[in-house]
């Protein structure tokens, strides 16, 4: 946003810390044993262990971003502050909607886009937004990273979706299989219960085993919940990198923001 980086370091390092005390929550809730191809915190050192863990990380990213208060203002410190913290309520109102979602077997495309809004875009908006206060940009400017980053969250997400169901298991270091075995409730899997077809026929039958994972992944695809997924990506990522285009950002930071845009959405198949 035209300042030099550094002064946004205790924002970035903040936000890294949130990141992982969500992820190594997120594990504990989902009785998830790996992530990224290796054991989780909880796994290793079991429960208790890992919500401690979880909450110095927590504790520790609000210390972080206080630290602004050297590198940029007090005023710039405070208002970082705030916008951490909400991103945080967000994200534990998106990962209630993903818990609660788990037991209904009513949702609705609609439904997805406010749990998806908390769970993943809300620490990506606050991202932007962070290194936009840091920057003392216009407020017109500000409003516009914090667009480019919400929409590049919801980008990101669909767009794992996607990977979660006909990625590249050596790349993206989780199953294919899980997330239909798992019964999530992810965009593809919304769009096809939505279509009353084969793929519908058999999810409310009760669990998937996962010799039965290719033929429906199959039945998505034939149904055209791959394709709806994708354009939903591309979409949103559309309406990031115009977003991006009206905060200007100018010279190789314009170039790497632009640049990762597209290698969230081009991630490996």
């Amino acid at each position: 946003a035209g300042k030099d980086w550094k002064c946004a370091l205790p924002a970035a390092a903040a936000v890294e810390l949130i990141h992982n005390f969500s992820l190594i929550h997120d594990d504990i809730q989902d009785s998830s044993p790996t992530r990224r191809g290796r054991p989780t915190v909880w796994k290793i050192w079991g429960v208790p262990q890992a919500i401690n863990a979880g909450d110095a990380m927590f504790t520790l990213a609000h210390m972080a971003v206080l630290d602004l208060e050297q590198s940029v203002s007090p005023q710039v410190a405070i208002e970082g502050s705030k916008i951490l913290q909400r991103a945080c309520l967000l994200l534990t109102q998106g990962q209630y909607l993903d818990i609660s979602y788990e037991a209904r077997g009513d949702l609705t495309q609609e439904a997805y886009w406010p749990m998806v809004r908390g769970k993943t875009a809300a620490l990506l908006s606050a991202c932007s937004e962070l290194g936009a206060v840091a920057a003392a940009v216009p407020i017109e400017v500000r409003a516009a990273y914090r667009e480019f980053g919400l929409n590049l969250g919801l980008a990101f997400q669909a767009q794992d979706d996607l990977l979660g169901i006909w990625g590249d298991e050596a790349i993206i270091g989780k199953s294919t299989a899980s997330d239909l075995i798992s019964g999530k409730k992810s965009l593809p899997v919304l769009y096809g219960l939505a279509q009353n077809g084969p793929f519908r026929n058999r999810w409310i039958q009760g669990s998937i085993t996962p010799q039965e994972v290719p033929l429906l992944a199959r039945q998505l695809v034939d149904e055209g919940a791959r394709a709806y997924t994708q354009n939903q990506a591309d979409r949103l990522t559309k309406e990031a990198l115009a977003w991006l285009d009206k905060a200007d950002p100018q010279g190789e930071a314009g170039a790497a923001l632009r640049d990762l845009a597209n290698k969230l959405l081009n991630r490996a198949m």
